[in-house]
């Protein structure tokens, strides 16, 4: 009998990959959705899909006693760190309470595994490169939210014997990523920018740096972890080891558009200055193979958005505290 696995998140970018991957692997896999940063058609082929979100528990429960998943990837979250400090309320909800309401099901109906994907942003500023022994010092809503899930699942694995295994992703690029999304993913807000023949906007001087990590290097190991028993109940890194300043990526993605750019630089935002992490745990565990370079990795997405088009950017229209938000979000 095959694995039924749910993948929550799964029209969206990194969700969607995992799933495909499941699928591959030989599961059952159903998706749910809210749609409300995915696409239908991200939903791989031969995938089930049930559009509804994870703040709602009785729908959650109901699909947890009717489809019986070994399996849950929980890859839905709002992942805008910079935007959470404004939409506090909206950030805990959907990356707190709604991460709740699957642990709580995943318990109740016996799962043999959660897999959850945290985030290097549980990390703060912290010394380089971030690596799982490290204490989190999170300095946004959104890694707060993150590293308060991390803490429930280990709880959860003592008390209720809940498997688990947290990844901590990290600016992870790739086809089908939301490239209208002003708030995050900057290679896509670039490459859509380009797209629509504006100018390339970047926060500060650009000087911030990233391990920017391709799709096809971090979604397999997600989706395969749960076959390596050392895994279960522990935490990984998953991601890019070298990286680059926001100044160079911008040439980068210019270069694989062949377009002409211009940048233009916004006020600071409160962010991380210097984030990248060390992969040697998950090496150790899951194996090391070569990682895409950033242009090569660069260069399929863009191929891959010069076919689907530039989407529209809309401003975020829940936003809880006005005060300090940078005045270029202030104006959309």
């Amino acid at each position: 009998m095959g694995k039924k696995s749910l993948v929550t998140g799964g029209a969206g970018f990194i969700g969607s990959h995992v799933a495909e991957e499941l699928l591959n692997l030989g599961h059952e896999v159903l998706v749910l959705d809210d749609l409300s940063g995915g696409f239908p058609e991200n939903v791989p082929p031969g995938a089930k899909f049930v559009q509804g979100s994870i703040n709602d528990h009785a729908l959650i429960d109901t699909l947890f006693g009717q489809c019986h998943f070994d399996y849950v990837y929980h890859l839905a979250a709002y992942a805008a760190e910079g935007l959470s400090h404004f939409i506090k309320r909206f950030n805990y909800e959907n990356n707190l309470i709604g991460s709740v309401n699957l642990i709580n099901a995943a318990i109740n109906f016996e799962v043999k595994c959660l897999i959850f994907a945290s985030s290097i942003a549980v990390y703060g500023t912290n010394q380089l490169p971030m690596s799982e022994d490290i204490q989190p010092l999170p300095e946004d809503s959104y890694g707060i939210a993150k590293y308060a899930v991390e803490l429930d699942l280990k709880e959860s694995g003592k008390i209720f014997d809940l498997p688990y295994i947290i990844f901590r992703p990290h600016n992870v690029y790739g086809e089908r990523q939301n490239t209208g999304d002003q708030y995050r993913n900057v290679i896509g807000i670039f490459i859509n920018q380009l797209m629509q023949g504006q100018a390339m906007t970047i926060f500060g001087n650009g000087e911030q740096t990233r391990a920017f990590s391709y799709i096809g290097d971090v979604a397999p190991v997600i989706a395969r972890s749960i076959e390596f028993p050392a895994a279960y109940n522990q935490i990984f890194n998953v991601g890019a080891d070298k990286p680059y300043t926001v100044n160079h990526l911008a040439e980068v993605v210019a270069k694989a558009a062949g377009m002409p750019y211009q940048v233009v630089h916004r006020q600071a935002r409160q962010e991380v200055q210097h984030a990248y992490s060390s992969h040697q745990k998950g090496e150790r565990i899951f194996g090391a193979k070569a990682k895409t370079s950033l242009e090569e990795g660069v260069q399929r997405m863009v191929d891959w958005a010069l076919r689907a088009g530039p989407r529209k950017s809309k401003a975020f229209e829940q936003i809880e505290i006005m005060k300090n938000l940078p005045p270029s979000w202030l104006s959309q």
